[in-house]
Formats: C-alpha cells, sequence, structure tokens
C-alpha cells in the first residue's frame, strides 16, 4: 500500500513539474502590440499579476505568483513603465520586472491646460506617433471612445510613460480613462447636498477651482466660495470662464466691456456653471470641489502675493479689493 502511494506521489510530481516547465517556458500571447504597462512603486506581487491579469497578458494570476515566490523574486521587482513588442513566457516576464528593463519616454500633462495645450503638447513630442495630427477634436474623441462631444477637461494631467514611437493616441486613451475613474471615484466619495448633479458637472466646477487657485492651501475656500454661491443662485462671476468663452480674441488684458459681452462661458451675465470644463483639473482641485471648506464666505479676491483674501459680504470684499486690487 506505501509502495503504491508512494508510486502515485511519483507521478503526481512528475506531472506538476512538467506541467510547472510547460507554463514558465509557454509564450504568452500579448493582448496589443506593443503592449505597455506601469509597475508602481510599492507595488505587491499580487497586484501586479492582478493587473496584468486583467490587461488579458495572464490567463490566470495565481500561478505567476507562485512562480516569483519559487524564484526567490517576488520582492523584487523594479518600478517603471514597460514596453513588450513580442511574445514573452512568464519567466522572461518576470526577468524583465525584477531587472527593471524599462523602455520608456515620457509626456507630462499640466493642469490648467486647455485642450489645446495638450494637443500642442503631444504634437511637440518627438517621441510619439503624431496619428491625430490631421484629426479635428470630435475624431480624437471618437477614436479613443470618449462619449463626450467636448474635449475640453476630459484628460488626467500626469507625467505619461511610453515606449517610443507609440501612437499618441494611446497618451490621449489613457489620460481619459484615468480621468474617468479618478472623477467617478471622486464622486462617489463626495460630501452630501453639494449643489451638483453629476460627475460632468463636478469636473465644470473643478476646471474653475483650478484656474483660480493661486496658493493650494486656499483650493477648498475658493470651492466653497463657489458652492454657496450655486446654492444660493448667485452669479459666479469668475474671470477665467470669461477669458475662455473669448477664446483667441483674448489679448491679455481683460476689460470690462469683456464682462458684458454674454458668451456661454461668460459667468457675470449667465448663472449657474458654463456649459463644459475650462481646463484640465488635478486630483487637488477634483478633492477640494468634493469635499469643499465650510465657510460662508462668498467672495474672494487675488492678495498679490498668489494667495486669496476670502469676505462674507459685499462690503468686505470691496474694501479688500481697494486694498489689494487698487
Amino acid at each position: 500500500m506505501m509502495r503504491r502511494l508512494f508510486k502515485w506521489l511519483i507521478v503526481l510530481a512528475v506531472l506538476a513539474t512538467t506541467a510547472l516547465g510547460y507554463y514558465v517556458h509557454h509564450p504568452l500571447q500579448l493582448p496589443v502590440t506593443p503592449f505597455e504597462f506601469d509597475l508602481k512603486q510599492g507595488s505587491s506581487l499580487k497586484s501586479v499579476a492582478r493587473e496584468m491579469k486583467q490587461a488579458g497578458l495572464l490567463g490566470q494570476d495565481w500561478p505567476f505568483v507562485w512562480l516569483a515566490r519559487l524564484s526567490g523574486k517576488s520582492a523584487q521587482l523594479k518600478a517603471g513603465n514597460y514596453s513588450l513588442d513580442h511574445a514573452i513566457s512568464p519567466q522572461e516576464l518576470l526577468e524583465v520586472i525584477t531587472k527593471g528593463e524599462i523602455t520608456q519616454r515620457q509626456v507630462s500633462i499640466i493642469e490648467g491646460w486647455t485642450f489645446r495645450q495638450l494637443r500642442a503638447a503631444l504634437n511637440a513630442s518627438p517621441d510619439l506617433a503624431h496619428d491625430t495630427l490631421n484629426l479635428n477634436d470630435a475624431e480624437i474623441l471618437q477614436r479613443i471612445g470618449a462619449a463626450e462631444a467636448h474635449p475640453e477637461g476630459l484628460f488626467f494631467p500626469d507625467t505619461y510613460y511610453f515606449a517610443a514611437g507609440s501612437s499618441d493616441l494611446r497618451i490621449f486613451k489613457r489620460a481619459y480613462q484615468i480621468m474617468q475613474q479618478r472623477l467617478q471615484e471622486a464622486w462617489l466619495a463626495r460630501v452630501p447636498d453639494l449643489p451638483l448633479q453629476t460627475p460632468y458637472q463636478a469636473l465644470i466646477l473643478a476646471s474653475i477651482v483650478e484656474k483660480e487657485t493661486g496658493a493650494p492651501g486656499d483650493r477648498a475656500m475658493i470651492a466653497g466660495v463657489f458652492v454657496n454661491r450655486l446654492r444660493k443662485d448667485i452669479l459666479l462671476q469668475t474671470d477665467p470662464t470669461v477669458i475662455y468663452g473669448l477664446g483667441d480674441t483674448f489679448d491679455g488684458n481683460l476689460r470690462k466691456r469683456d464682462l458684458l459681452a454674454d458668451t456661454a462661458y461668460n459667468t457675470y451675465t449667465r448663472g449657474g456653471l458654463p456649459p463644459t470644463p475650462i481646463a484640465l483639473p488635478g486630483m487637488a482641485a477634483l478633492q477640494a470641489t468634493l469635499h469643499p471648506a465650510q465657510t460662508d464666505a462668498l467672495y474672494f479676491v487675488a492678495r498679490g502675493d498668489g494667495s486669496s483674501q476670502f469676505s462674507r459680504t459685499l462690503e468686505q470684499h470691496n474694501r479688500a479689493v481697494n486694498r489689494y486690487q487698487k
């Protein structure tokens, strides 16, 4: 009986070894070519394997986790951006991410940029394939699967890594998808009773907060002022929206006639939010918009040093304007 059990154990061991050997060296088919993925600093082996499974590179995540552990390399993962241009075995993949064989270029998308500035930055990158060069804004949105009709504000500001020669559409799509994810997460965690009906409205207000903020410490207060004005049905009266509405006609000087000229983005002549964002809001602006400061302030004015002076009444605000602006 013991001899028969021993034989079965040997057979099972041989089968397991054969299966492991097949798995270790069998090429993984890339979902797309090149297949690009980011390995963030501090990522765990399990989270990396799970993300690669979700991306379609791994059929199951647990064999790769066991391979790394049996190889003694589970704690040797190197952060960075990786690009695979051919089928690769699990063993080779493990070598790539533990040796840090990173192939990367980078482009930064800056908070407060307009979509025009974003397009110009990607067009200027010598490392990207400029597949959007002859596309209009609507065509770019269609190519990346965006449901929105207007591109402003839809792309998350961050530094993006990519393989040389990658399509600029990949950057647009990645930045769009990340913004959708971050916006939804922030929206679900928002404070109650905000005068905002949809995540898109939050994005619009966050873009205004982004453009109005000079000192980071004022961001939540600025959001609080705008939230208070929306609740009380008071005109937002914010210069950045007027400037955005002027478009190419803005020469750097905002005049009284500009504040009186009605456009869809003139928050001195129209109530509520403008129809779209006016720039790319960063995560801090999104968080401030959805977690505004609890304040009675309805006004603010720039002090001239980047910070703002906040006021509860128009009389206080006018005194602040006289002090800091005249």
